[in-house]
């Protein structure tokens, strides 16, 4: 069973009647399940599958910024602010299943579990360093590298699975081209150290991965 750590605080009983009660979302891969710019009046509790959590840069260009999966949230920062609308849009890359809970519902669980707060504060802290981290990698951090780096996170993030996604998202995680994604990734592969095919990367050796970022360094 899928364990979220927001609802870490509650009882079992109240947990189990507000899972009950949550909407339960089934979403096909490659399927939107929130727009940015929508009004934001729910959050999501990731069940199964993986989401991408997208944005547009202010040229029109997209990027990715992380990948979630099982036991995370999303969404649920903006039902801080009653007036807040969707700051990215978030992407099915596996089919996946959710428990959509509204803001009344959230609110009333905000009122019971004051910890729920200190949730929220330090995943709006964690939010804003990763932000900070990227934007220094994609300002100071050279192409190649910042691939190797994704390549890694995600390979945490799939928990050592397969991952499911094209070279395109892994350029647009990168804030990199294609051409350069392929290029690492095929020097990668005559090392050992992956096995790439159609929307499918696996990593093998991540030890090779790690010393071509501790050589650099």
């Amino acid at each position: 069973m899928t364990e979220w750590p927001v609802l870490a605080t509650m009882s079992v009983e109240d947990r189990n009647q507000l899972l009950r009660e949550g909407r339960h979302r089934r979403f096909a891969k490659g399927e939107t399940i929130l727009h940015h710019g929508d009004p934001a009046d729910s959050l999501h509790l990731l069940a199964t599958g993986r989401v991408a959590v997208r944005v547009l840069t202010p040229q029109g260009d997209q990027a990715i910024l992380t990948v979630l999966g099982p036991g995370k949230v999303f969404g649920e920062l903006a039902l801080i602010d009653p007036h807040a609308h969707r700051t990215a849009t978030i992407t099915a890359i596996q089919p996946c299943e959710t428990i959509m809970i509204g803001r009344k519902q959230f609110e009333v669980l905000r009122s019971r579990y004051p910890q729920i707060d200190r949730f929220l504060l330090a995943s709006l802290a964690a939010t804003i360093n990763r932000l900070s981290e990227h934007l220094l990698e994609m300002l100071f951090v050279p192409a190649a590298l910042r691939v190797t780096r994704r390549l890694l996170i995600l390979d945490e993030e799939f928990g050592g699975e397969v991952i499911t996604l094209t070279q395109e998202d892994l350029a647009l995680m990168a804030g990199t081209t294609r051409a350069t994604v392929n290029e690492v990734l095929h020097e990668f592969q005559r090392a050992g150290a992956v096995k790439i095919g159609r929307a499918r990367i696996e990593v093998l050796d991540r030890a090779t991965l790690v010393r071509r970022l501790q050589h650099v360094r």
